[in-house]
């Protein structure tokens, strides 16, 4: 694999005052809002790769409510304080038309389309069934395991089933999202480590896994339907077994009028470095050892199940968890997804003012507050701009706070 351009480990002693201090240049501190973002160079996304990184301490939750000391503070959220707001009088067409073929990412929204979720929290809802890494972890045959690390990869894309309403706001340069579930294992931390291109960091690890990737979607308007092209390598590690993968493009049908419906095609090939490989293709997939022999056969559907086996005798090797029974009114998010955004007031004290669940015009959004998030969306891309003009001009190139470039670790 070529060393170049690597995103490794950012070795930090700071104390979590420190790190507030530091980073307080990218919000403005009074209204705890993200500030402006700036410009770095260019890099290579296909010759990056996120891997350890220096993870601050966060606060403690399991299912039921965060811990402090083994006592439950408060419940955890099950549902959004607002419902999501009605789009339907926003002209698409009128936004889109001038931007056929181009990348989205570049084009200014309007905050409706949005949903109360940032890029940064949508790679955690990745982990949302981490424990299949758990289930791979325990298993000692390594066709087995290979059955589960591909079950998880497609389990990645079930929350996004009833997902066509909305977009997740983009971070700015510098922002973060920690997240630390004690209830599913895992500590999990992401960094946008570039604006242009943008690219997102993200690691998070157990006792039993350490997975870790950066990617850069790139985001196209094709006249009735939107492309997400995702660039960039997914990594999982198990005692040893080292396994990546890449992401297959995702597309959004009816995006001006009609039933909304989103389709993903393409081949995943997942690889243990040391041996075996899995191809999976519209949910069919084979694990074969490393001479090409099938030891396994896999099937289903991504937002529902996973077999391994062939029918009538498959086992089952997952299966989604059950949508929240009101989710159109709630951005089709799943329960874990209504979780990842939670303020509680206990977090302001231990996340540092970087933190997606900081950023005003998100909050704004998913209190159902439309005119002041749009104000607020509007004057934080206007301060990225300015920074990212001041920072060019002053040839400044950002530092990621958590991930630095170089050789793997």
């Amino acid at each position: 694999m070529d060393d170049s351009h690597h995103l490794v480990h950012q070795v930090s002693n700071e104390s979590r005052a420190s790190i507030a201090e530091s980073l307080s240049e990218f919000f403005d501190a009074h209204e705890v809002l993200l500030s402006a973002s700036s410009s770095e160079n260019e890099v290579s996304v296909q010759n990056t790769r996120a891997t350890k990184l220096f993870h601050v301490d966060c606060c403690m939750y399991v299912t039921t409510g965060l811990v402090e000391n083994g006592s439950v503070l408060y419940q955890r959220r099950s549902c959004l304080p607002s419902p999501s707001p009605n789009s339907s009088t926003i002209s698409l067409w009128n936004i889109l038309r001038n931007n056929i073929g181009k990348d989205l990412s570049k084009v200014a929204m309007p905050v409706h389309l949005n949903e109360p979720l940032n890029t940064l929290q949508r790679l955690c809802e990745e982990l949302e069934y981490s424990e299949l890494l758990d289930q791979a972890a325990s298993t000692q045959d390594p066709f087995e395991r290979m059955v589960y690390i591909s079950t998880f990869v497609v389990s990645g894309y079930a929350s996004s089933y009833y997902r066509t309403g909305g977009k997740p706001f983009n971070p700015v340069l510098g922002e973060t999202y920690e997240c630390d579930r004690p209830d599913k294992g895992f500590r999990f931390l992401a960094e946008q480590v570039s604006h242009h291109p943008p690219i997102s960091a993200c690691h998070a690890e157990s006792k039993n896994f350490i997975f870790w990737q950066d990617v850069r979607c790139k985001n196209k308007f094709w006249g009735k339907s939107m492309e997400i092209v995702p660039i960039g390598t997914t990594h999982v590690t198990l005692f040893g077994d080292h396994y990546e993968w890449n992401k297959v493009t995702s597309c959004v049908h009816n995006i001006l009028s009609g039933q909304r419906w989103i389709e993903h095609y393409g081949e995943i090939t997942i690889r243990n470095t040391s041996s075996d490989v899995c191809h999976v293709n519209e949910i069919e997939g084979t694990v074969t050892d490393k001479k090409g022999k099938v030891v396994h056969r896999l099937f289903g559907k991504w937002h529902e199940a996973v077999y391994c086996g062939d029918p009538p005798t498959a086992t089952c090797v997952w299966r989604a968890s059950a949508i929240p029974v009101d989710f159109e009114q709630y951005y089709g998010f799943t329960k874990f997804a209504i979780e990842l955004n939670e303020p509680h007031p206990s977090l302001k004290l231990l996340l540092p003012p970087t933190d997606t669940r900081l950023r005003v015009d998100q909050r704004l959004l998913e209190e159902g507050k439309l005119e002041e998030a749009e104000e607020q969306k509007q004057r934080i891309e206007d301060m990225q701009r300015q920074r990212r003009k001041t920072l060019e001009e002053s040839n400044v190139t950002h530092e990621p706070k958590f991930f630095r470039y170089g050789q793997n670790v």
